[in-house]
């Protein structure tokens, strides 16, 4: 009679000819999980976050940070703005922009530049300055070509909030002087510097279908019609808990319909009020997945980060506390590294093929 323990010594013989472990292991039934690989497997080029290089000096953030199941893409949050890049006129430093390059490079990761025209964190001598309209034309032009140069290879978040919400045009330094010309302007150099890298315009409040969005999608026909170089439309995607627009999806789509890729460039879904109670954690749960299902949907909307991934309180880890007062808890990550129910949205959100 063949006999139970008989059965487990022949399973054993045969595991062991076959060079396999004779006890089990779930680690070599079930793959590898992680946002990433989550975003790659539902045919995404990544799933990324923003990132400090000084933050890496924090071992726990930084083994997250390059453990490529879950990043595989980054966007330096600040160092390749204007204050940073060419903090003098015509003097150029990209010496902090290069650790995240390199960090890039040496993990395989994608990298985003961000960004090379935007009216914030600019530096003291553009502010100030007292330039006409061919001063800054030279001025932005040099600035683009040689930060794009710099980097070349990788998207650029060319035109960085260049609207109003009511779909004017914002009024800061570059408007005011140059009207909307600084938009190709940039464009033009950015392109001559590298032309293969894919640029972008980037914005908040454009999520949904509304005045803003449609002021893009009406600049983006009048840029191409021009035959000025434009690849794609960033979705800044910073939410707040249950404020998702329904019409998400749809927009995504329009856009793309323009002959444009899409991505999701620094989605965090706040709360108004912390801590948080149940009905608000699940609900954002619910939103991470609104948002990933959504760009999940479009095969051309290429990808998603987020504006970093913990709730870590000090201002460099998220920016939400510091600009928001009394609001936090955006990420995926809370502040001591723990996964929240948001991970397990975005997960679950790339797991259903829409498309």
């Amino acid at each position: 009679m063949f006999s139970l323990s008989h059965f487990l010594v022949v399973s054993a013989t045969l595991w062991g000819a076959l060079g396999l472990p004779a006890t089990s292991d779930s680690s070599q039934f079930h793959p590898k999980s992680g946002l990433n690989l989550a975003a790659k497997r539902a045919g995404k080029l990544y799933l990324g976050t923003a990132t400090n290089s000084d933050q890496w000096n924090d071992t726990t953030y930084f083994n997250i940070l390059k453990d490529d199941a879950e990043f595989g893409q980054v966007t330096p949050a600040n160092v390749m703005k204007w204050f940073a890049t060419e903090p003098e006129e015509g003097v150029f430093t990209f010496q902090d922009g290069d650790i995240i390059a390199d960090f890039t490079r040496k993990t395989g990761k994608l990298l985003r530049g961000h960004n090379c025209v935007w009216y914030n964190q600019l530096p003291e001598w553009l502010v100030n300055g007292t330039f006409n309209a061919p001063d800054l034309a030279f001025i932005v032009s040099r600035h683009c070509f040689n930060l794009v140069n710099h980097y070349k290879g990788h998207v650029w978040d060319v035109i960085n909030e260049a609207f109003n919400d009511d779909g004017t045009y914002r009024s800061d330094i570059f408007f005011n002087t140059l009207n909307t010309t600084y938009i190709p302007l940039a464009l033009y150099a950015a392109r001559a510097a590298d032309p293969k890298a894919k640029l972008y315009i980037n914005d908040f409040n454009i999520e949904g279908i509304g005045a803003k969005s449609t002021a893009l999608k009406n600049l983006i026909k009048q840029l191409q019609a021009d035959g000025v170089p434009i690849d794609g439309v960033g979705l800044q995607s910073h939410f707040e808990v249950g404020g998702v627009p329904p019409t998400l999806q749809q927009n995504i789509e329009e856009f793309v319909a323009l002959g444009l890729e899409v991505a999701i460039t620094e989605l965090d879904i706040r709360f108004t009020a912390v801590p948080p109670d149940a009905a608000g954690v699940a609900q954002q749960n619910k939103d991470y997945e609104t948002v990933i299902g959504a760009c999940n949907a479009v095969e051309k909307c290429v990808g998603v980060t987020l504006w970093d991934f913990t709730d870590k309180s000090l201002r460099q880890y998220s920016w939400i506390p510091g600009t928001f007062a009394g609001q936090g808890d955006a990420c995926p990550w809370d502040e001591n590294f723990v996964k929240k129910p948001a991970y397990t949205g975005i997960i679950e959100a790339f797991n259903t093929r829409n498309h």
